[in-house]
């Protein structure tokens, strides 16, 4: 038996033959390892997708969800993919958002219930109203004013007892856009790529503003919603009353109710 064992030692003696099984050794491992990322990396992993086209608004549910296998490598660099489906399921399509069919789903075009613009209607501060200001295409500079941003409210009218001059000026500065409606009630940029005609810009505004804007509305003077650069709403200041005199103006044609809110310093 040890006479049989004997080449065996020699053959694991020799220099080359350890360099050779060196040499195989490490191409088998390099292989294994290879081998093992290109079956990691084309591993499938599921993906949800939209069944259907989804606008800004629309809520996500089961029927709109389809999966498909994707590569993991092919997806690994894409870190806003939302592949969880308890992350997609009940939310809804973001602000100026929309998701094609067969669209993956990415955590921009994604926002709660809570968090979409239609909803601070629900959590508006106590002692604020919601003012309608009746627009257009041209007065809104071509459908350019969105919700969120913050403008200025100018007024104009004629003066009868001071020889029907014009009086133009800035009634109301920094005032957030809450809402802008076409005549149906929608947001205008439901559909960013197919935005609807503007008819309402919607603001909250405390008693002694409404009041003010209201009584401005029926008396037939002008409100005209201004823009601002970016860094307007960027940096927004607190929405205050830009005119005494403008003020005043429309307080002394209507008649003042008992008790009534003109001024915030009194009702907030």
């Amino acid at each position: 038996m040890g006479n049989l064992l004997v080449p065996f030692k020699k053959f694991l003696s020799n220099k080359n033959t350890i360099t050779i099984l060196g040499v195989l050794v490490g191409v088998i491992v390099l292989y294994a390892g290879y081998n093992w990322r290109v079956q990691r990396s084309i591993q499938p992993v599921q993906v949800p997708y939209a069944t259907s086209t989804l606008i800004s608004g629309t809520k996500i549910t089961e029927e709109n969800i389809g999966y498909t296998s994707v590569p993991k490598d092919m997806i690994s660099g894409m870190t806003n993919l939302v592949t969880d489906i308890n992350r997609i399921r009940d939310m809804l399509v973001a602000y100026d958002s929309k998701i094609p069919t067969n669209g993956f789903f990415f955590s921009e075009t994604l926002i709660s219930e809570e968090e979409m613009p239609d909803s601070v209607f629900s959590k508006i501060q106590d002692g604020e109203t919601v003012y309608r200001l009746e627009v257009d295409y041209d007065s809104t500079y071509a459908n350019s004013i969105f919700p969120g941003n913050k403008i200025d409210l100018y007024m104009s009218t004629n003066v009868e007892d001071d020889e029907g001059k014009l009086v133009f000026g800035r009634l109301i500065a920094s005032i957030e856009v809450l809402a802008v409606k076409d005549a149906d009630g929608k947001n205008v940029f439901a559909d960013k790529d197919n935005p609807t005609e503007p008819k309402y810009l919607m603001f909250a505004v405390p008693e002694y503003l409404f009041l003010l804007l209201s009584k401005a509305e029926k008396l037939g003077i002008e409100i005209q919603p201004v823009v601002r650069n970016e860094s307007y709403s960027a940096n927004p200041q607190a929405t205050e009353l830009a005119s005494d005199e403008l003020q005043a103006l429309i307080i002394n044609q209507t008649h003042i109710l008992t008790n009534e809110c003109t001024d915030l310093t009194v009702c907030g």
